[in-house]
């Protein structure tokens, strides 16, 4: 259904706020572009690509380009500092997308506090909410931006701009046929540090597949309240979208 919406996003609830909308062709197109921006920055298969992101656009482009280009992690954004980087250092990221300094937040310093104390993480990729907002707001938010004092030695570039440098029609590199780990997800810590699960391509196909043989069809329209590391917005919120086709 390559002309039907696929994903909507905005970033403020007032019914006269933006929204942003991807048809299923255009949604191919960023995923291809992230996979092959993120093999480029030497992710393999069995290397980690974590994100410390709010529900946006750009998280959805990660989620399904990290898996394809080496293993996904999301990761909660309202953890602490520490717990970021525990969960970095356990499952070896080499790449972490994450938010520019944005008002109202203050993900972006964790994340540079986190990557400070994970030596393995070698580039950070910043995703700017600011696309998002108009009017005003577009021009007051860039002068009460929160400075943000990074200490790590890894590349920080713009996400937006570096994937828009990468083809969209076709992957850079021979895409494995094999079954293996597309995601490692948090558990909720509630016993201590939280544990990395292991998630299977053909397990998130499998939900996905579910999702649209007992749930959803094309024309259907979800409203995913969940935020975007937690397993239940990707496995059967997120998968059975891409499998039904459904917005």
């Amino acid at each position: 259904y390559g002309d039907r919406p696929a994903v909507s996003f905005q970033l403020l609830s007032g019914p006269r706020d933006p929204a942003e909308t991807l048809s299923w062709s255009e949604l191919f197109g960023k995923v291809i572009q992230t996979a092959n921006l993120l093999r480029s920055l030497g992710v393999g298969e069995d290397d980690t690509v974590a994100y410390v992101l709010p529900n946006s656009n750009e998280t959805v482009y990660t989620l399904l380009g990290g898996a394809i280009a080496g293993i996904v992690s999301p990761i909660n954004p309202l953890l602490e500092a520490d717990q970021i980087s525990a969960i970095l250092r356990e499952t070896n990221a080499k790449v972490v997308v994450t938010l520019k300094s944005f008002p109202r937040t203050d993900v972006a310093q964790k994340v540079a506090e986190a990557v400070d104390f994970a030596p393995n993480v070698k580039h950070v990729l910043e995703v700017d909410l600011l696309r998002y907002v108009t009017g005003v707001k577009k021009l007051i938010i860039p002068l009460i931006r929160p400075k943000n004092v990074v200490h790590h030695t890894a590349a920080t570039r713009d996400f937006n701009r570096e994937i828009a440098k990468h083809p969209s029609d076709r992957l850079t590199f021979e895409d494995s046929k094999v079954d293996r780990v597309a995601a490692y997800f948090h558990t909720g810590g509630t016993t201590g540090m939280p544990k990395v699960a292991q998630h299977l391509y053909s397990g998130m196909v499998y939900n996905g597949w579910l999702g649209d043989r007992l749930l959803f069809g094309e024309q259907d329209v979800v409203i995913c309240p969940l935020p975007l590391f937690h397993v239940f917005a990707v496995e059967p919120v997120l998968m059975s979208m891409i499998y039904s086709g459904a917005h």
